[in-house]
Parts: C-alpha cells; structure tokens; sequence
C-alpha cells in the first residue's frame, strides 16, 4: 500500500455550492468549513477529545475489532437543531449489502458535545448548503432536513482497519457529509468518489483535522481503502453526516 497521498481539491468556500452543483461533490479545507460554518477552528478542534471515548462497534460481520462508533439524530428547521429521542441506524440491502435490513442500536453522542454551539453552527450550515443545492427555500420555508451524526474511529488493533468494509457505495439519503477529525499512524485511508452513472472518478487522500467531504448521494458512490499501521496505535478520525429531506431511514 502506497505511502504517497494524493492532495484533496478544495474549493474556495464563496464556490462550495456551485462546485457541488457541477460536479456533485465538493471538498473544504478547515479553514474553508470553519467560513462556512461562522465559528472558529478551534471550536471544532474542541470537539476532537470524545473521539477517544467511542464503544466499539459489535455489528460488523467480518469480525472485525477495528471499528468504534456513537451514532444520534437531529432534525434541522427554521434555523433550530432539534435532536430526536435516540433511535437505531438502519439502511436497505440495496445500499448496504454487508450491514443492510437491520436494526443497528450504537451508544448517543455525548450530550457535552451536543451542546457545544458550534455543533449546532456545523449542522445548521451544511443544511443551508442541502437546502441551496435543492432550490433554495420553498412556499412555506425551506424543508426540514433529517440529519444522521456517526462518530467512527478506524483502527489498526488488527492490522488492518475498513473505513467502508461494505465497499463503494451510496447511503440512501440526500447529501453526505464525511468530515476527517484526525489520522495518526497510519497509510491508506485514501478517498475515491465515482459517478453512479458514468465513468469518472477521483480519488485523494484527507489529511487535516476539520477537512470536508460533501457529496450529492444520488449522483455518486464512494469509498475510502483500508488503513494499515506505521506506528503502533494508527487510527484514523471522522464524523459523518447524513441529509435526507423527508424522513430519516427505517425499517
């Protein structure tokens, strides 16, 4: 597994959405996601201590011990986050063929983080983003967007560690947010992000702490490749976010 890593093309934050539009996906640098966001790095770099307090995740079915994850749901309207009585995470076979058609009960987020304004400030921000690149907002006001938080941290206890053990893939949702919190340790953890319908693909490799990854889940499919350890501990940091406008998955 290569070592060399490929820089991410962020786009400057005045063109996010426009970029999004084009292309179906687009990256920010933390500076770029802390703009668009109106808070400060630091906010965000604040929440990064809970990432070393997530259980381990005990429904992967290739036995797998690298994965640990905390997993809550918010829904965001009239300029109000409003997080919902927790709930399991569930996904189609058609979307998740390995972890697919049931019902997976992870532990809460830490409400500490919860409260914290800038969690508030992030969600609130990328669902402005969701509602431009929809058609703005709508007789009535714009949509409630029904938003899904995972906490992971991948691994290397086995040697190895699977970002996305279900391969390329689709979420089933609107839009995806895939915000790398931190990677020590480690090589691979390389995203790749393809057109659902075509031939095109890029692929790059998130180094920085707070860096963003907003993809249009209808038009593209994405991955990122295993990790393997260069010192003893490597893991690799993300939160992801999931948009969907008109209710969250269920079974």
């Amino acid at each position: 597994m290569s070592t060399t890593l490929l820089s991410a093309p962020f786009a400057p934050v005045a063109q996010f959405v426009d970029v999004v539009k084009r292309q179906a996906y687009a990256t920010l640098d933390p500076a770029g996601l802390a703009a668009l966001a109106g808070c400060k790095l630091d906010d965000l770099l604040a929440l990064c201590p809970s990432w070393n307090d997530l259980p381990p995740d005990e429904y992967l079915k290739d036995g797998g011990r690298y994965r640990r994850r905390r997993h809550s749901c918010f829904v965001l309207e009239a300029d109000t986050v409003q997080q919902v009585p927790h709930r399991a995470h569930w996904q189609p076979v058609e979307y998740n063929a390995l972890h697919g058609g049931m019902e997976r009960w992870f532990a809460p987020m830490l409400d500490a983080d919860v409260a914290q304004p800038v969690w508030s400030q992030l969600l609130l921000a990328l669902g402005r983003a969701c509602t431009a690149l929809r058609g703005g907002a709508q007789a009535g006001g714009p949509p409630p967007w029904y938003v899904e938080a995972h906490q992971f941290r991948i691994d290397t206890t086995d040697g190895i560690g699977r970002p996305t053990p279900e391969g390329a893939h689709r979420d089933g949702v609107d839009f995806v947010a895939v915000l790398l919190v931190g990677r020590s340790g480690i090589k691979g953890g390389e995203t790749r992000v393809f057109e659902a319908d075509g031939p095109n693909g890029q692929r790059f490799t998130l180094t920085e702490p707070w860096s963003l990854l907003f993809l249009d889940d209808a038009r593209v499919v994405h991955e990122s490749t295993p990790i393997q350890p260069l010192a003893p501990g490597g893991y690799r940091d993300t939160l992801v976010l999931t948009f969907r406008a008109r209710k969250f998955q269920s079974s």
